[in-house]
């Protein structure tokens, strides 16, 4: 495997590269490099940069050291019962698909890889899993991916002989969930990001080593602001280093850990965190706000639904308006009744909440693994008369394997 060398040093305290993982496309890459200052001093203790989603605009590098990696590595196998190898099914300049490669190099493992640049393909999905060794096997998917295996009986008993599946990058829909465990699928639902090395969060129960706070105003009932610490949070950002996101915790850093305040709401149940929505992307209609992820779960609830995504659009008597977006999970996209989706979300949650309307397309645009862009379809949304809204279709930008762009630490802690 290509920079398995490289990718391998990234676990090692002495290690002499400071990565920036890059996506294939030249121009994409050319964009991150100069965002994120690539060739420049940085950091002793670097050793990895990682590209956010860019889900605000620019995308922002989170800075991690060796110590970091490691610990987020072997808390990872501590929840899942020990090391083993591991598929990439997720581009690897995301922390996701990075994750998958480090565990099974960390481990000793070459790891099994499914080219996803032209899709996720179910055959070649098949074949990476018979080919996989180890003594333990595991993999990470998204919830698109996790549909099309489900759906497909020899991707299933492929999926069935993995120890675990991790499953992230956006919220599992509990209808997708139960028929995942029905078949017989390991899957273990994944919360973390870029800022924390991955998934730090499983199943709603912290890994080893991690703190999960809730701050709400004035120390009030949730949901409020998740709050992550541990010592897999990164070291800050590469290009914004006074990012008031990586402040101490307001309620003062006992111990010293390094702690980030998420953008994601959330509430603690039983001992579980459950998150439910963003801040940023709350829709504000008629007085009263929405979160487009707790829609977007009513939603995905109707069998003839696969993937949704729901945003605001101006309004001029609500301020904003509810409108989704829904990908069929036939291909006919006659088969999904919108009004029916309407009715469903006002029986389930309020009539304010329900999408005042439904447009349904061939693919969602993403903007990560699994993570529509809202940004990308409310400019589209925007644009369009109401004759072109109604025969709406967007364009599925294929996954990206992408490629390493590594340079040398010293003399001068150069960063590329």
């Amino acid at each position: 495997m290509a920079h398995a060398d490289t990718l391998a040093s990234l676990l090692d305290d002495g290690t002499t590269r400071a990565v920036l993982p890059v996506p294939g496309d030249t121009a994409a890459a050319a964009r991150l490099c100069a965002a994120l200052g690539a060739g420049e001093p940085i950091g002793d203790d670097v050793t990895l940069v990682i590209s956010t989603s860019g889900s605000t605009g620019t995308p922002k590098g989170a800075q991690h050291t060796a110590a970091g990696l490691r610990a987020s590595a072997r808390a990872t196998e501590t929840f899942l019962g020990g090391p083993g190898n591991w598929l990439l099914t997720l581009p690897p300049h995301h922390i996701a698909g990075l994750q998958v490669l480090l565990r099974a190099l960390g481990a000793g493992f070459r790891p099994g890889i499914v080219d996803v640049r032209a899709g996720f393909g179910l055959d070649d999905f098949v074949r990476a899993a018979d080919g996989l060794d180890g003594p333990r096997r595991y993999t990470s998917l998204v919830p698109t991916q996790l549909i099309k295996v489900v759906d497909s009986p020899a991707a299933t008993a492929a999926a069935r002989t993995f120890d675990a599946i991790l499953v992230g990058g956006a919220a599992t829909p509990e209808l997708l969930q139960r028929k995942a465990i029905d078949a017989g699928l390991a899957i273990v639902c994944t919360y973390g990001m870029s800022e924390t090395a991955g998934g730090c969060v499983y199943d709603g129960v912290p890994l080893d080593g991690v703190e999960v706070r809730i701050d709400t105003p004035a120390g009030g009932p949730g949901p409020g602001r998740i709050v992550l610490g541990g010592p897999m949070v990164a070291h800050g950002y590469r290009n914004l280093p006074d990012h008031p996101a990586f402040a101490s915790s307001p309620t003062g850093p006992r111990d010293g850990a390094r702690r980030f305040r998420t953008d994601d709401l959330g509430v603690v149940e039983a001992g579980l965190l459950r998150v439910v929505g963003r801040a940023d992307q709350a829709i504000s209609t008629g007085g009263l706000t929405v979160l487009p992820e707790v829609v977007e779960q009513v939603i995905l609830s109707d069998l003839s639904v696969a993937e949704c995504a729901v945003l605001g659009l101006p309004d001029p008597r609500l301020g904003e308006r509810v409108v989704a977006v829904v990908v069929p999970s036939g291909v006919d996209a006659a088969g999904v009744d919108t009004d029916a989706v309407t009715r469903l979300v006002a029986a389930r949650l309020d009539r304010f909440a329900a999408p005042r309307e439904v447009f349904v397309v061939a693919a969602l645009p993403m903007r990560g693994p699994g993570k529509p862009d809202r940004a990308a379809l409310r400019d589209l949304l925007s644009d369009k008369t109401s004759d072109e809204k109604r025969t709406l279709k967007t364009e599925k930008r294929p996954a990206d394997l992408g490629g390493m762009q590594a340079g040398r630490k010293s003399p001068g802690r150069d960063f590329t």
